[in-house]
């Protein structure tokens, strides 16, 4: 554990310094700068690339960690990199033919309702096309242990940039037109640099020739393309869905609420760069004992920070809600229900590596699949019913299912369960101090209340965490960083 702690702190870290800047971005940058309408649009139009986007990388993301290892010789990687560099370009030209041939079509779904989006429906391909490129070039930077670069392009440098765009809008020296199209650039920029990082790391002698198990590897591929697909439908199905059901503003809504619970995520994003290619090394080598080790201990982890995380997105968020302008009205159960999807993910460790990376990711597709049909139904039911709330509880019971269902599928193929006499500590000390700390307030502005709060809740669960001793990674990283001399 202790070189995927210390890349997973470093991304832990740029992870984190991303989601600082998102958070500018999201609750206060769009929401001053933006008309409410505009920040809907530009959250719908990155919500349907990340539909998307998946299909045109068509899995080979995926494919390439998975398989990388397996091959011994530079021309065997080679044509594996040949090959995972030349499928999504096909896709992509197919999608894009369809999308002219279906254009007008296109047109005529968005005429009534949300016709802002009709001029801007071909930047969904651009960005997803992109997204798609990038990803394959930031896996083949993982497969190398290089995943720092990777994590800050994808964190840190678009954040960056569209914070950038929006003083610029503000400053009224480019417009709102020019500013969607500005965020489209950004990420074909994203995407370019991170191809040349990983040709930097590894340049593969390119040729015609194939992998020699392309049966097996295409197989894979096009079955994993569905089983990523259903991830991402899963995360922004109800974005998209919403746009479909009430006026475009609620999509900007309901982002913002989304992206709070959001920061729960970002240690299991962290810690995944490198527990994902050390996951399919130790399932080709066949090493259970160093495979049930990792589940164990990335779940115990994982869930150790992201319950602080949860304590304090929980405790705090009446307050955060003050500081958001009053035309954004915002539900507090709708934090609670996606926070609490966010935290099951963390506790599932390196589940989905351990599926998506063995001979059993077929069933965690069909499982899968009916559960994006479900996703599709509840947001149905529940969305007409009870607005951006019913989008949540849609997605929470989607989520709870599927991930209780991986859950059992690691156990009954591998004999295997995430669970430590800890874990059970660790949910407790997240509720109470959810609980304790939720009618709670200091009687100061919510910046002061925030900044108290956080202070204190972090201070007495860290001392809890070491005095109690949560686990051993997390106490040895207190005593780092906190300068404390080990007992």
């Amino acid at each position: 554990m202790g070189v995927i702690l210390n890349q997973s702190f470093k991304n832990l870290v740029t992870t984190y310094l991303g989601f600082g800047i998102g958070a500018l971005n999201t609750l206060f940058l769009f929401t001053y700068f933006l008309e409410q309408e505009y920040y809907g649009l530009v959250s719908f139009l990155l919500s349907a690339a990340n539909l998307i986007w998946p299909f045109m990388a068509f899995g080979v993301h995926s494919t390439l960690v998975k398989f990388f290892s397996f091959y011994r010789s530079r021309q065997e990687k080679d044509r594996l990199l040949n090959l995972v560099l030349f499928l999504p370009l096909v896709v992509s030209a197919f999608f894009g033919l369809l999308g002219v041939l279906s254009y007008n079509v296109l047109l005529d779904y968005f005429s009534n309702g949300n016709g802002l989006v009709q001029p801007y429906i071909w930047l969904i391909f651009l960005i997803a096309v992109a997204t798609a490129y990038f990803e394959v070039f930031f896996a083949w930077s993982k497969v190398h242990f290089r995943s720092v670069f990777g994590n800050i392009m994808k964190e840190v440098f678009h954040r960056i940039c569209i914070s950038l765009l929006l003083f610029v809008v503000f400053l009224e020296i480019l417009s709102v037109h020019w500013f969607i199209y500005g965020i489209a650039l950004v990420f074909v920029i994203r995407s370019l640099a991170m191809a040349v990082y990983a040709f930097r790391l590894y340049t593969p002698r390119f040729s015609l020739e194939l992998p020699d198990n392309l049966p097996s590897v295409l197989k894979y591929t096009s079955l994993i393309l569905i089983a990523a697909s259903v991830a991402m439908v899963l995360l922004d199905l109800d974005k998209v869905m919403i746009e479909h059901y009430l006026p475009i503003e609620n999509v900007a809504i309901y982002g913002i609420m989304v992206y709070i619970a959001t920061v729960i995520s970002v240690p299991q994003k962290a810690m995944h760069q490198i527990t994902h290619p050390m996951t399919a090394e130790m399932l080709n080598l066949k090493d259970k004992t160093g495979l049930e080790k990792l589940y164990k201990k990335s779940s115990l982890n994982l869930l150790i920070v992201s319950g602080l995380i949860f304590i304090l997105i929980i405790s705090n968020v009446q307050q955060l809600y003050e500081l958001i302008p009053e035309e954004y009205e915002l539900s507090i159960l709708v934090v609670v229900l996606i926070s609490l999807v966010k935290l099951y993910d963390n506790f599932l460790g390196n589940n989905n590596s351990i599926l998506f990376n063995s001979d059993y990711y077929r069933l965690v597709l069909g499982v899968g699949v009916f559960l994006a049909v479900l996703a599709f139904v509840l947001n149905i039911i529940f969305i007409p019913l009870y607005g951006i709330q019913g989008a949540a509880l849609a997605s929470f019971l989607a989520f709870g299912i599927y991930n209780t269902s991986k859950i059992y599928l690691v156990y009954t193929k591998f004999r295997l369960l995430p669970f430590l006499p800890k874990t059970w500590l660790v949910l407790f000390f997240t509720l109470a101090f959810s609980l304790g700390f939720y009618f709670w307030e200091f009687p100061f502005h919510p910046i002061i209340n925030i900044a108290l709060k956080s202070l204190l809740i972090s201070s007495l669960y860290l001392f809890s965490a070491y005095r109690l001793n949560f686990s051993p990674e997390t106490r040895g990283l207190i005593e780092k960083y906190f300068g404390i001399k080990g007992s």
